[in-house]
C-alpha cells in the first residue's frame, strides 16, 4: 500500500498469511484506505485513540509466512462467496493483495522438510530483516494468525511451530502479538529469550465472540451477586479452525482461556465447560451457545441462554489491526515486554489485570493517551511496568 513519503511506514507480518483472518486483515486494511468501506470494530479509529500517534492504514506494509500456496486474490475470491467479504471489494482491491502475496515467504515446518529447529529460527528472522530492508521500514510487528496448535509435550519436547516464529521475531528485532491460543512466545524457551530482548510482546488467543460476551457477563453475575452454579457453551465452526480444533488437544488450549475468564470474572469455576464441534458446511461462520445457570433471591433457581453467530475473520480483521498499530507505537516509544494493557484483545492475557471488558478498555484508553505522550527514542529501553496511569502490564 502506498504511503506519504513524509511518513514512516510500518510493517505487520503475519504468520498464517494465506488463511482466512489475515486474507481479511489485508483486504479491510486496503478497503478502509480507499475509502470503500469505513472501519467498523477498529478500537484505534475511535476518537480516545486520535492523539496517540499510531501507524496510519495506508502506511501499513503487509508480509508474512504461510504452509499454503493458494493466492491471496484466490482467498479473498473463495472468502466472498462465502460471504465473508462483500461483493465487489475483492475485486477493486485486487492489486493490493497481489502485492502483499508476493511478499509472503514458505513457512514451516511443512511435511517432508528436513530443517532443524535453529535453520528454521535463522530462515524466518532472515526472511523478516529481508522484508525490513526491501521496503525501508522503520520497524515491524509479527502477528500470529495461523491455525490452532496442540498444546506442546513440555519443555523438553520440540518446539512448536508458533514458538520458531516468535524466536525469529525476536531475533530479527520485531514486536510480536499472538491472536491465537498457541504457545508462542509462552513457551519456556521464548519466554526467557523475550525477557533478554528488550522487545514488547502481546497475547494470546484474540478475544472475539462467545468470550468477548463472558467477559462482559461475568462481571455482571459478580457485581450483582447472583451465584453461578454452572455455566456451559457450545461452538459449531467450520473452515480451517474447525478443522484444527477437531483435535483434542487443539480444543484444549483454545478452552484454556475461555476457562480463564470465567475464573477470573467470577473468582470461582463453575460446572460445565466448552464443546467445540467442527461443522465443515458453516464454512467460516461460528455459532456459540452459552447455558447458564444461577441462584437468584431467597435460592431462585433462573437460566440465561445466549447464541452468538458470527464470522470470525471479520471479528478478528479489526482487532489484529489495532493490535499491529498499538504495538508499533509502543515499540516507537521504546516499551518493552508484556503490554498489558492490550488485555482488552485477548482471552488469555499475560500476566494478572483486569478481566472484566469495561476495565480492560478503560485501561487500555489510558495506554493510548500514555503512547500520545511518549516520544519516538529510546527505542526498546523503557519497560512497561505496573503503575496506577496504566493500569499494569500484566
Amino acid at each position: 500500500m502506498s504511503a506519504s513519503l513524509s511518513r514512516p511506514r510500518v510493517g505487520v507480518w503475519l504468520i498464517g498469511a494465506r488463511g482466512s483472518v489475515a486474507t481479511t486483515v489485508v483486504t479491510g486494511c486496503a478497503a478502509i484506505a480507499a475509502g470503500l468501506h469505513p472501519p467498523t470494530g477498529m478500537v484505534t479509529e475511535t476518537a480516545a485513540f486520535t492523539g496517540s500517534g499510531l501507524p496510519a492504514l495506508p502506511d501499513l506494509v503487509f508480509g508474512g509466512h504461510d504452509t499454503l500456496d493458494c493466492p491471496l486474490p484466490k482467498r479473498a475470491e473463495s472468502l466472498t462467496a462465502g460471504g465473508v467479504l462483500p461483493p465487489g471489494v475483492a475485486t477493486a482491491v485486487n492489486a493490493e493483495l497481489a502485492a502483499v502475496d508476493r511478499e509472503i515467504r514458505p513457512g514451516g515446518p511443512a511435511p517432508g522438510d528436513t530443517r532443524g529447529e535453529t535453520e528454521l529460527i535463522t530462515a524466518f528472522a532472515d526472511d523478516l530483516r529481508d522484508f525490513l530492508h526491501r521496503h525501508e521500514l522503520e520497524r515491524a510487528v509479527v502477528v500470529n494468525v495461523a491455525s490452532t496448535e496442540p498444546a506442546s509435550p513440555g519443555p523438553d519436547g520440540p518446539l512448536p511451530a508458533s514458538t520458531l516464529y516468535a524466536l525469529a521475531a525476536l531475533r530479527a528485532g520485531c514486536p510480536y502479538v499472538n491472536f491465537t491460543p498457541s504457545e508462542g512466545m509462552h513457551h519456556p524457551v521464548a519466554a526467557r529469550e523475550a525477557e533478554r530482548g528488550g522487545l514488547p510482546h502481546a497475547g494470546r488467543d484474540g478475544k472475539t465472540g462467545q468470550t468477548l460476551l463472558r467477559a462482559v457477563l461475568g462481571p455482571m453475575f459478580a457485581q450483582r451477586t447472583l451465584t453461578v452454579r454452572a455455566w456451559s457453551g457450545t461452538n459449531l465452526l467450520g473452515g480451517g479452525d474447525g478443522a484444527a480444533l477437531a483435535d483434542p488437544a487443539a480444543a484444549a488450549a483454545k478452552n484454556a482461556g475461555k476457562e480463564r475468564v470465567l475464573a477470573d470474572t467470577l473468582g470461582t469455576v463453575p460446572q460445565g465447560e466448552v464443546h467445540i464441534d467442527d461443522v465443515p458446511a458453516l464454512g467460516d461462520w461460528k455459532t456459540a451457545w452459552d447455558h447458564i445457570a444461577f441462584d437468584g433471591f431467597l435460592g431462585t433457581r433462573m437460566i440465561l441462554q445466549t447464541i452468538w453467530q458470527g464470522c470470525d475473520s471479520a471479528l478478528a480483521a479489526p482487532l489484529v489491526l489495532d493490535l499491529a498499530r498499538l504495538t508499533a507505537r509502543a515499540h516507537e516509544a521504546g516499551m518493552s515486554g508484556p503490554l498489558g494493557a492490550l488485555g482488552f484483545y485477548f482471552k488469555d492475557p499475560v500476566g494478572d489485570g483486569p478481566s472484566g471488558l469495561a476495565q480492560q478498555y478503560e485501561e487500555l484508553v489510558r495506554f493510548g493517551r500514555r503512547l500520545g505522550e511518549a516520544d519516538g527514542g529510546d527505542r526498546g529501553t523503557r519497560a512497561v511496568r505496573d503503575t496506577e496511569e496504566t493500569g499494569g502490564a500484566r
